[in-house]
């Protein structure tokens, strides 16, 4: 096997972390260049990491080896959001799989639609009849959040305005703790983000216990009935299910949509999107594969393996960048243009080569439902 191109650097003085997160898709495009290939070597979080920029390299990584390649129980997500299937490796993701899997298929889904298309077409009207330009990605965020907060907290804008909204307050601050120095400090009138975000996460840890245990019907109910490993996990997930992730990936998905099909050019793309459900699905999957609302995950691993080719030592990161794979000529052709086309042709029946929402037996549970959000007409 060949070594890894590229150079892990050495301890704190050579870490790229700074670089990469400041601006990810420029850091991979140049060291692609410089190293002529898809996979390479630096150090990220002070620790020799694999980036994976190759459609190959993410399917053995996902696939085939996901077993060797662990989550890092020190990361971020732990922290904020405790053991849950995203952060747990082996058979206890496995099990919280199987348990939480029975939410999200198509026939429990049926019953969201009504909702989903409820609040579309309120909030759409409302902007209308107000007359005025607003920031799109804005508009489509607080979107998002009504109807993840109206789907699994049965947290209602219009039913209970004030706690409706010390929510979204707390998600927005929750959320800042994965992208804050991970330092808890708290002095007078001064506390960090970290602290924040921690104090944010425990006041909402108290109302999602509270929705558990009163709430008789609707998720909250549907989600403390399954056999989940302790009396902590349903809280934990639903924490994860509100998390301002959600909105935030579908504001930047439907964002996409809105200023792509916007242009004139694309009149013709957008009469066959609203006619054929088909071609829809193919835009949607475009837009997915050039602009992913997430930039890949990250994994540690835990015994000598090769990727891609590649000898990668035990204990070494590798983080896959949803962006570079999608954009793998050897898989798309013309990869950085919109041609929906492709997924009827070259690339049909290639779905799973895309990463946006993880791939393999890691994959989100929810990405039927994020199908559905973003296929209501009225969002349209």
């Amino acid at each position: 096997m060949a070594k890894l191109p590229g150079s892990a650097g050495v301890s704190l003085l050579g870490d790229k972390s700074l670089e990469f997160y400041r601006d990810p898709v420029n850091f991979c495009r140049q060291r692609i260049l410089k190293h002529r290939g898809r996979v390479f070597q630096s150090r990220l979080l002070n620790r020799p990491t694999v980036f994976v920029c190759s459609v190959r390299g993410m399917r053995e990584l996902l696939g085939e080896k996901t077993n060797i390649f662990l989550k890092d129980p020190t990361d971020l997500m732990t922290n904020m959001y405790g053991d849950t299937l995203v952060t747990t490796n082996g058979e206890e993701a496995c099990l919280l799989r199987l348990s939480l899997t029975s939410l999200f298929t198509e026939t429990s889904l049926q019953s969201t639609k009504e909702y989903i298309f409820s609040v579309c077409e309120q909030r759409l009207n409302d902007l209308s009849l107000r007359g005025q330009s607003e920031c799109v990605y804005s508009v489509f965020k607080r979107l998002g959040t009504e109807l993840v907060l109206g789907l699994f907290l049965n947290l209602r804008a219009e039913e209970q305005p004030e706690l409706f909204q010390e929510v979204v307050q707390l998600c927005t601050q929750h959320w800042h703790g994965l992208i804050s120095a991970p330092v808890n400090l708290k002095v007078p009138l001064w506390s960090s983000g970290f602290s924040t975000a921690l104090e944010a996460r425990d006041r909402l840890m108290d109302i999602i216990k509270e929705k558990l245990e009163n709430d008789t019907g609707g998720f909250p109910a549907t989600l403390a009935s399954l056999p989940l490993p302790d009396s902590s996990a349903a809280a934990q997930h639903l924490l994860l299910f509100i998390s301002a992730l959600i909105p935030k990936a579908l504001a930047s998905l439907l964002t996409s949509f809105t200023l792509v099909l916007s242009a004139d050019e694309q009149a013709e793309t957008r009469r066959r999107a609203t006619e054929d459900p088909d071609f829809l699905h193919a835009v949607l999957l475009e837009l997915q594969r050039l602009w992913p609302p997430f930039i890949g995950g990250r994994r540690i691993a835990e015994q000598d393996i090769t990727l891609a080719g590649f000898d990668v030592p035990k204990g070494y990161g590798a983080i896959f960048i949803s962006h570079s794979i999608h954009r793998d000529p050897e898989v798309f052709q013309q990869p950085d243009s919109f041609l929906p086309e492709r997924w009827s042709g070259r690339n049909a029946g290639q779905e799973n080569f895309l990463c946006s929402f993880g791939n393999g037996a890691r994959s989100c549970i929810g990405t039927k439902l994020t199908d559905v959000f973003l296929k209501t007409r009225d969002v349209m």
